[in-house]
């Protein structure tokens, strides 16, 4: 050893430490064996579920050759979505949540192999496929809420933002890799097989979760009812920390979410080419993130980090639609992605840190509507106003927007933040509950 040098360098010390913050935090994994089955049943059906989202939009256009009835799958599938979402949250807060997810995700894979005997009819029917697909909807909205309900059970409370970092690798390396395994199952083997596959998929997943321990409801719980629900929408209209969690999800969705005029942007820009890969761009930002997601499980001011991630997404796809340069769109994709990502791993760690056990369920219900109805609105509005004032207008411009509502929300909502971990009482109080459960379940010594 060299004299001169320390006998104990800091450097590796420091090393590991930089490592552990860019790599994902495992904590999660080896806490809970019921997270390590949860976790690998909707890696599972992730993938499955991207083999039916290629399926059916391709078999609708071979019956058919419209894209009016393509698109009129998006709205057989809202209603549903928003209606059952609600209910599903009632129905998460006043049963078992463990039985909740079995049920819907065998009505699931039930429905999958329906999608499957239609297919395999000499004339394949075009009804039962929009009949199908809102069932769908009305199933993923009743087991959403449970399912998102259900982690915060299963995991310690410390590791809550590593548990949804890991869960969102997953769900981005499916949104990355799930479309080209599906184009290429669809393309070579036909819609049967990729239907057949999906609906193994759920047999899959059904042997995971009934591996997983009881999760009964809290005592006392309210039955579920329109008045549950009211309930539950007034707590979230009370907690204006969480009122401004769903309004910058919403503003981000609504201003800078333009998926439908990517093939509009890649063809005016001579890069057709291009088209996948813009599909697959934001999701591939929101993967590097995750993979690199330890240093947020040591955040605590949450409310800032979502308001700063929400600005990045649209500051993000303002770049997309300044530039003519088609990998400077990519790149813009790709950093809106990884900002998304950021953005829901500061929402899903404030959602389920300070809301109470009791109302977890409605609550994910109203969380339900804000991501899921703001994306079909974006589209909405990035389609119309291509109309009006051209493709790339409506991408920058959009992004623009999205920067000022974000900060608006802010400015408008000042407990949103001041959110932090560490002194909020809501999630003192939660934390506290979480202790207390632990303790009570702790064996003996």
């Amino acid at each position: 050893m060299n004299v001169d040098e320390p006998p104990h360098s800091p450097v590796p010390g420091r090393t590991r430490t930089l490592l552990r913050s860019l790599t994902p935090d495992l904590s999660p994994w080896r806490a809970s064996r019921d997270f390590r089955y949860l976790w690998t049943s909707g890696c599972v059906t992730s993938f499955g579920g991207f083999l039916t989202l290629v399926a059916v939009p391709m078999q609708i256009k071979e019956l058919t050759g419209s894209s009016f009835a393509v698109g009129l799958i998006g709205a057989v599938e809202l209603i549903p979505l928003i209606v059952f979402g609600l209910w599903g949250g009632a129905l998460a807060d006043a049963l078992d949540r463990r039985k909740l997810v079995l049920w819907a995700e065998a009505a699931l894979g039930l429905l999958a192999g329906l999608l499957l005997l239609n297919a395999l009819l000499p004339h394949p029917l075009l009804w039962p496929i929009y009949v199908v697909a809102a069932l769908v909807a009305a199933a993923d909205g009743i087991q959403r809420p449970a399912l998102d309900s259900l982690l915060p059970r299963l995991v310690p409370h410390q590791h809550l933002t590593a548990a949804f970092a890991l869960k969102s690798l997953y769900h981005n390396a499916a949104s990355v890799a799930g479309p080209a395994l599906a184009g290429v199952v669809v393309a070579f083997a036909g819609v049967q097989t990729a239907y057949a596959l999906d609906a193994l998929s759920f047999v899959a997943s059904l042997l995971m979760l009934v591996r997983i321990k009881a999760v009964p409801p809290p005592t006392g719980a309210e039955r579920p009812s329109l008045q549950a629900v009211l309930t539950g929408v007034r707590y979230a209209w009370s907690r204006k920390d969480l009122l401004g969690t769903y309004a910058i999800d919403t503003c981000a969705m609504l201003f800078a979410f333009p998926v439908a005029v990517f093939p509009f942007l890649a063809s005016e820009l001579g890069a057709d080419w291009a088209l996948g890969p813009m599909y697959a761009a934001s999701a591939l930002g929101a993967l590097l993130v995750g993979a690199t997601s330890g240093w947020t499980s040591r955040v605590h001011r949450h409310g800032r980090l979502l308001v700063v991630a929400a600005v990045a997404w649209g500051a993000s796809m303002a770049l997309a639609g300044l530039t003519e340069h088609i990998w400077l769109v990519l790149l813009g994709l790709a950093l809106a992605g990884g900002a998304d990502e950021i953005s829901g791993l500061a929402r899903s760690t404030m959602w389920n840190q300070s809301i109470p056990d009791q109302l977890r369920g409605r609550m994910a219900g109203v969380e339900l509507l804000s991501y899921s109805v703001g994306p079909q609105l974006g589209q909405v509005r990035a389609g119309t106003m291509a109309g009006l004032v051209g493709v790339r207008a409506a991408v920058w411009a959009g992004g623009a927007a999205c920067v000022v509502a974000v900060l608006a929300v802010a400015a408008a909502l000042p407990k949103l933040l001041a959110y932090d971990d560490r002194t909020d009482p809501h999630a003192a109080a939660v934390r506290a509950t979480h202790e207390r459960a632990d303790r009570e379940a702790a064996p003996a010594t």
